[in-house]
């Protein structure tokens, strides 16, 4: 069984889907549509850049949703293979909102609302340059959360993400991110820091998660066609209500990738097709279990090799 998932933040690139764009229709018409939606050219920027503005949160969150979105329309209506028949869909803090408008739960108009509201509150909450994030590397999750605790009184940092099998990104105020980082290279741990505006995904954008309530609240959702694996808990979701909620809580809650991966895995995903632009979660797929099949679609080329039968 197979099992589709969409990348978040970190996976645009200038230039993403253009070969797609300018072959069909189908993909050109959503890119247009976009740009109507947005009263903002979009496309423009997805097509041609500049990076520094594609890489502004508020610009960055409903770009990565137009690529990943027009690749999967294509796919469906274009090569006639019917995604929908997966065993669940899943997406990467923002890729769930790919994940939620392609079982049609939301429409293409609301998500790329929500998601350019949800880049610029995110991207107000907390002032530029005074969070940060890191990326924590060959480790285990639960020495980095025992050395977190363990300096609690020196500084507060919260897990972000658990991407994967030794790979867990903290979030926090840019100090407390720096004396973490000293903590970690004294315990011999690999750690990078992220070039991000905003410490996301923590305690610290809880501005952002007032603001995206009251949007949230208004838009109008629908059952999915398909089992969704829940960004905040790592579990199936599958009404309306509950999608709602766990969305609001999504802004401040680590992102459980690795166990939203076991989890798949464990109700038989053995293959995981993922769409959109990158191949960031094939990646943290494959260090997660290296025995499952992993396909990152983002060409045409790509669209004809793939195969969900195998």
């Amino acid at each position: 069984m197979f099992s589709v998932i969409f990348p978040g933040q970190g996976s645009q690139l200038v230039g993403m889907g253009k070969d797609l764009y300018l072959k069909f229709e189908i993909v050109k018409k959503l890119f247009n549509e976009a740009d109507e939606i947005l009263n903002f050219p979009i496309s423009k920027l997805v097509l041609e850049g500049p990076k520094n503005e594609l890489d502004l949160t508020e610009n960055t969150q409903p770009a990565i949703f137009l690529v990943g979105y027009s690749i999967f329309q294509l796919i469906k209506k274009e090569f006639n293979i019917d995604l929908n028949k997966a065993n669940f869909f899943a997406g990467h803090s923002l890729g769930e909102y790919t994940a939620l408008a392609s079982t049609e739960c939301l429409s293409f108009s609301q998500t790329l609302k929500i998601l350019k509201a949800r880049g610029n509150a995110m991207q107000s909450a907390v002032p530029k340059g005074e969070g940060g994030m890191l990326a924590i590397l060959g480790s285990d999750l639960i020495k980095i959360e025992n050395i977190i605790e363990e300096n609690k009184n020196k500084y507060e940092c919260f897990i972000a993400n658990d991407n994967s099998v030794g790979q867990v990104v903290a979030s926090g105020k840019i100090n407390d991110i720096d004396k973490f980082a000293s903590d970690l290279k004294s315990n011999n741990i690999k750690n990078i820091k992220l070039p991000v505006s905003a410490p996301f995904h923590c305690s610290l954008m809880k501005k952002a998660t007032e603001i995206m309530s009251k949007e949230i609240e208004n838009l109008e959702f629908k059952n999915p066609k398909n089992v969704l694996i829940s960004n905040v808990t790592g579990t199936e979701i599958t009404d309306a209500e509950s999608i709602k909620k766990l969305l609001i809580k999504q802004i401040e809650s680590r992102v459980r990738w690795r166990e939203s991966v076991l989890l798949m895995i464990a109700k038989g995903t053995d293959k995981f097709i993922e769409i959109g632009p990158g191949k960031v979660l094939s990646g943290l797929i494959k260090r997660i279990d290296k025995n499952v099949k992993v396909s990152a679609i983002n060409t045409e080329e790509d669209i004809k090799l793939m195969d969900i039968n195998d």
